[in-house]
Parts: structure tokens; C-alpha cells; sequence
């Protein structure tokens, strides 16, 4: 070949390299999600260099701080306008900052923030050696009932590692329904997965329970997450890229200017449904929708009841934003293909949640098939696809999770000489030996059961009312039936607390420090508030329901 041949070969390859572009970020409006992580990191660094005596209160301060702030950031952000009309794409199409996305990132910020005072709980124990005990286990390294274990509790040592793994695990919540490209909703999916599954593993009592709840989860877990990334080599074969919007724009065939290697794959809609159907299998799992629900009750009863609560809320409201992402800015050209699909897994997840509940006999396995019968409704509202569809799942989720991480507070507060009395029959009666704790705990039943007055009917009427007007209307009759077995189980608790004679040797309610109080407080007040005068926040919703395309 002659020179100047070659050297043409070389101007050719050495073009396009220089033409790079800098990354675009807009770190301002990314500022939720960096100041979250970044006060993570922080805390990774105080594990390493902050005295172990300080080191509590050092991470409760620095998680409190960074979360008030990012919600702050999350508020100064929609009231900037980037919830409505300066709604966008940032970080180069990697994360939408729309309504959606700010309504759902404010929820998870709040659900955290209760969940860190319910961590940061240390009078429910008696004290251990002259040391105050938290709900986590001294050292969660050393083995269950060994020499080291005792060695670690004498001294009186503490995991305030719960905190930035905490704080990670918020930090890819706030990415997860944002996430505005697949690999993006990838990393999140993973940035939020690992810290809830080391989390699980490390309560203080009945450590053996919680580190088999940790290993079902992180198994289930990492199966679901490969089926989605499965999911996601198949739609990158059929579309060509990752990112949302030019995946619809392939579906609905409005697509300009393809290459030619893509056009042999894009009429291939086997890519395209087997894809999707991984894909959204792998969100089904972490809302725990019926057929992917197993893991939950086993998970949500050995956990450590914090992280229990904090998981119930925040994992949904994450996890339920990237699906309806997904279902409205992806796949609205596929809307005949998954809402049947949809239809079906709503209609189990409402009931098979709702009937086995009534067979429980522990209280947080309970409240773990109810958090299965709640996401078949969120469902509902989801299969609507229309904007009051959005907004009502919008609402739904903002009242659940309160309700869901006051209810797990409460229950911390049930004790017996081996921890925490999770057995139903140990709450006989407990409405005469403390009348206080079961009315609140009777109140967020109410709200669970969706009776009137308390935000969850607010929520479930939003959500079967935007369900009927999208033409759902059987699946409406099957939520109102769910919602009366549900009714059912939840009444029933009500009446063995009230009804029925304390035992002698019953359990005894600890009285927590102002940080619980705080947690079940707001969680009651946020739920007769959302049931007494929904509007307001009906409306918030509703101007959050457009999803930037």
C-alpha cells in the first residue's frame, strides 16, 4: 500500500477522537443524590478516623444533616420549576429531573430521615455492661455466640457502620426512579441492593434469623438483578442503545436516520417483549409483586426491625418510580402487550397478599404480606396510564411509607426478655397495659386497612379511581374485595389488643428515646393529616405527574 493511502487511513480513524466532548453535568441539579453520597463517604472516613466512643453520635449527626439537606436541595429544585415547565434530562440523558423524579426523591429523603432516628434507638435494651445497646449487633463480623461476640459486647462496641450504608443505599434510591437510561437504572439498582443486603444481616438479637434473611435476600436478590440485565442486553440488541428515549422512539417506529446493522434487529419484537419482560421482572421483584414476592416475609421478619421499616417504605417508592418510568417513557408503544400482563400480576399480588396475611401469627410477617397486598394496589394506579394514574401512585406512595415506618417503629417497642415480642399473642391486651402505643399502632392498622379519615384511604381511593376512569374497572372490584379481606386481618389485631386479657407474663413496652417518639409521631400525623385533608397534597402530586421525555 502506498504512503499517502496510509496516511489517509490514519486521518480517518484519528478524526473522530478529537471531537470528544467534555462531559456535561449539572451538578447543581444532581446536588440530591451527590450530597447524600458524599455524606456517605463521610462516613466511611469517621469509621476510619473518629475515636469508637464518638463515632455514634458523629454519623447520627452527619446522616441527619446530609439528609435534611438533599431534601432541602429536592424542595429549592421544585420550586425552581425543574418539576414543571424546566423539567430535563441532565448529566448527558443519563437522569431525568422532572416531577416524577423530585416528588419521589422528597419521599425517600423524609422515609430516611425517620428510618436513621429509628437506627440511632439505644434505650429499647437494657443497658449491657454499663453500655447503651442499639437494635445492631456489637460486631456483626464476630460468629453468632462465640467467645469474640461476648468479647465485643463487654466492651461495649457498636456497628455504627449502619449509618453511611444507610446513606448509600439512599444515594442509589434517589438515582433509581430518575435513572432516564438503563445502565444508569443498572447501577442504582446495585448502589441501593448491596448496603440493604448487609443490613439485614446485622440485627442484635436472633442473629442466626437475620443473616438467613440476609443471604435469601442477596440470593433472590442477585438472581433478579441479572434477569434485569438480561433484560437489558436484549433491549440495547433491539434498539441499539440504552437510553429511554431512543428505545421508544424505536417502538413506536418514529425512529430516524438507522444504520444499517440496527434495521435487521429492530423488527425483531422477540427482543423486544423478552427483554421488556425481564426487565420490568427484575422492579417486580423489588416492590415484591406476587410471583416474585417470597423473599419478603422471610426478609422483612429476620431483618433488624429499622431497617425492616426503612426497607418496607423507601425500597417501594424507589422501586415503583423506575417502573412506572419505564412503563410510560419506554414502552407506552407496548401498552397492549403489558397492561394485560400487569392486570394479571396486580390481581394476585392484591389478593394472595391479602388472604395469606390472615394465616400469620408474627406481626412483622404480617405486616410483610400487607406490604404485598399494598403494592398489588399501587398496581392499580400503575395499569391506569393516564397522568391521574401518575399522580395517584405518586400520592400512594408518599402515604404508605410513613404509615409503613411508623407501624415498624411501634413494633421495636414491644419487648420481652428476648428482644422484640413480634408473636401475635404476646399483644393481648396490650391496649390495657399501655393504651398509648396500641392506639397509635391502631391507628396506622386503620390506615393500612384503608378506613376512612387515615391517608390510606385517601391513597386507595385515588388509586382505584384513576384505575376505573382507565377503563379497570374489574380490577377495581378485586381491590375493594382485597381491601375487605385485608380489613380483616388488620381489625383482628385491633381487637386482640383492646378485647382480650393481658397475659401475666406478657411483654412490657420500653419507652424510647425522643428519636423513636419523633419517627411515630410524624408517621401518625402525617397520616390523619393525608386522611383528614388529602387535597393539597393530591394537587402536589398531580402538578408532579409529567414525566420529562
Amino acid at each position: 500500500m502506498s504512503a499517502p493511502a496510509v496516511h489517509s487511513l490514519w486521518t480517518t480513524a484519528a478524526d473522530p477522537i478529537s471531537k470528544i466532548d467534555a462531559p456535561k453535568i449539572e451538578y447543581g441539579q444532581l446536588s440530591p443524590t451527590l450530597i447524600v453520597i458524599g455524606a456517605a463517604v463521610v462516613g466511611v472516613l469517621v469509621e476510619a478516623f473518629v475515636p469508637r466512643r464518638s463515632r455514634y453520635y458523629v454519623q447520627v449527626f452527619v446522616s441527619v444533616v446530609a439528609l435534611a439537606a438533599a431534601f432541602a436541595a429536592v424542595v429549592a429544585l421544585a420550586a425552581g420549576g425543574y418539576g414543571t415547565t424546566r423539567a430535563h434530562i441532565a448529566a448527558m440523558g443519563a437522569v431525568a429531573v422532572d416531577g416524577p423524579a423530585l416528588f419521589l426523591q422528597g419521599t425517600i429523603l423524609l422515609a430516611a430521615l425517620l428510618g436513621v432516628f429509628t437506627f440511632a434507638e439505644r434505650r429499647l435494651d437494657p443497658e449491657a455492661h454499663g453500655n447503651r445497646v442499639d437494635s445492631f449487633a456489637a460486631q456483626a463480623a464476630s460468629v453468632p455466640g462465640s467467645d469474640s461476640e461476648k468479647a465485643a459486647v463487654r466492651a461495649g462496641f457498636t456497628t455504627t457502620e449502619v449509618f453511611p450504608l444507610l446513606l448509600f443505599a439512599v444515594g442509589g434510591m434517589l438515582i433509581f426512579p430518575a435513572a432516564n437510561d438503563l445502565l444508569t437504572l443498572f447501577v442504582a439498582l446495585e448502589v441501593f441492593s448491596l448496603p440493604l443486603y448487609l443490613l439485614c444481616a446485622v440485627a442484635r438479637r436472633k442473629r442466626l434469623m437475620s443473616q438467613e434473611a440476609a443471604v435469601k435476600y442477596f440470593l433472590l436478590g442477585a438472581f433478579a438483578s441479572a434477569f434485569t440485565l438480561f433484560g437489558i442486553a436484549l433491549l440495547y440488541g433491539y434498539a441499539g442503545s440504552v437510553s429511554y428515549a431512543r428505545i421508544a422512539q424505536v417502538v413506536d417506529g418514529s425512529v430516524q436516520n438507522v444504520d444499517p446493522a440496527l434495521a435487521g434487529t429492530m423488527g425483531n419484537d422477540a427482543l423486544l417483549l423478552v427483554g421488556a419482560a425481564l426487565t420490568v421482572m427484575g422492579l417486580l421483584f423489588k416492590v415484591g409483586a406476587v410471583p416474585f414476592h417470597m423473599w419478603t416475609p422471610d426478609v422483612y421478619q429476620g431483618a433488624p426491625t429499622p431497617v425492616t421499616g426503612f426497607m418496607a417504605a423507601a425500597t417501594k417508592v424507589a422501586a415503583f418510580g423506575a417502573l412506572l418510568r419505564l412503563l410510560y417513557v419506554v414502552l407506552p408503544g407496548l401498552r397492549w402487550d403489558w397492561r394485560p400482563v400487569m392486570w394479571a400480576v396486580a390481581v394476585v399480588t392484591m389478593l394472595g397478599g391479602a388472604i395469606v396475611a390472615i394465616t400469620q401469627t408474627d406481626i412483622k410477617r404480617l405486616l410483610a404480606y400487607s406490604s404485598i397486598a399494598h403494592a398489588g394496589f399501587i398496581l392499580a394506579g400503575v395499569i391506569a396510564t393516564s397522568a391521574e394514574g401518575i399522580s395517584s401512585v405518586l400520592f400512594y406512595l408518599g402515604a404508605y411509607s410513613f404509615v409503613t415506618i411508623g407501624a415498624f417503629a411501634v413494633v421495636t417497642l414491644v419487648r420481652d426478655a428476648g428482644g422484640e415480642a413480634t408473636h401475635l399473642s404476646k399483644w393481648a391486651g396490650l391496649g390495657r397495659r399501655s393504651p398509648l402505643v396500641a392506639a397509635v399502632f391502631a391507628v396506622f392498622l386503620l390506615a393500612f386497612a384503608g378506613i376512612p379519615l387515615t391517608s390510606g384511604f385517601a391513597g386507595k381511593f385515588a388509586v382505584f379511581k384513576a384505575a376505573a376512569q382507565g377503563g379497570a374497572g374489574a380490577l377495581v372490584v378485586v381491590g375493594v374485595i382485597a381491601s375487605a379481606v385485608a380489613a380483616f386481618f388488620y381489625i383482628r389485631v385491633i381487637v386482640l389488643m383492646f378485647f382480650s386479657e393481658p397475659r401475666p407474663e406478657g411483654p412490657t413496652v420500653a419507652v424510647p428515646s425522643p428519636l423513636t417518639m419523633t419517627a411515630i409521631a410524624v408517621g401518625v400525623a402525617v397520616t390523619v393529616v393525608l386522611g383528614v385533608a388529602p387535597q393539597y397534597f393530591l394537587d402536589l402530586a398531580g402538578q408532579a405527574s409529567v414525566f420529562v421525555r
